[in-house]
């Protein structure tokens, strides 16, 4: 009698493992996919950025953006208000743009994300004068039907606090 009790006990016990080593390795790979998502939206933001694309750069913005951009206004809280800011700096720079993401770090649990990421980028005006920039970019991802957006950022700038002028090529 304690036979087949014992049998279906380690039955059921190798099912368990079964299981959940099946259910890791699917969240494992998961996490891998979210994270390549993540990363190749990252790609085609700068790759329209750099073409000074706004309708590109806007498509990895979810319609409910809210953003704290490094200049002013203090914030967009809207997606067409954030796609204006984008292309009124693309007439202010006419010249070659060039952006770099480096540092980039994405942890992604379930439908949510966030990332954190150092920005660098050229910017070319009328004149041929360059103006760079190295921003500090925190993002807040969402995933609906399977697309990865954008639904909160953060773009800053260190301060130099005995000048109170903002550090525009800050190192670590």
């Amino acid at each position: 009698m304690h036979k087949p009790i014992r049998l279906a006990a380690g039955l059921l016990s190798l099912l368990c493992i079964a299981f959940g080593t099946s259910h890791l390795s699917a969240q494992k790979k998961s996490a891998v996919d979210d994270e390549a998502a993540i990363k190749a939206l990252y790609a085609r933001f700068n790759d329209a950025f750099d073409k000074k694309d706004a309708n590109a750069v806007m498509a990895v913005y979810s319609p409910d953006v809210f953003v704290f951009d490094v200049g002013t206004p203090r914030e967009y809280s809207t997606w067409d208000a954030y796609k204006k800011d984008f292309e009124g700096f693309f007439q202010a720079f006419p010249g070659p743009l060039t952006s770099t993401v480096s540092e980039l770090h994405i942890t992604a649990v379930g439908s949510v994300a966030y990332s954190r990421a150092i920005t660098d980028a050229t910017m070319t005006a009328a004149d041929g004068s360059k103006t760079r920039m190295v921003l500090r970019v925190t993002d807040v991802l969402r995933k609906s039907n399977g697309k990865w957006l954008i639904v909160q950022e953060h773009i800053s700038v260190p301060i130099d606090f005995n000048t109170g002028k903002p550090d525009m090529l800050s190192t670590p």
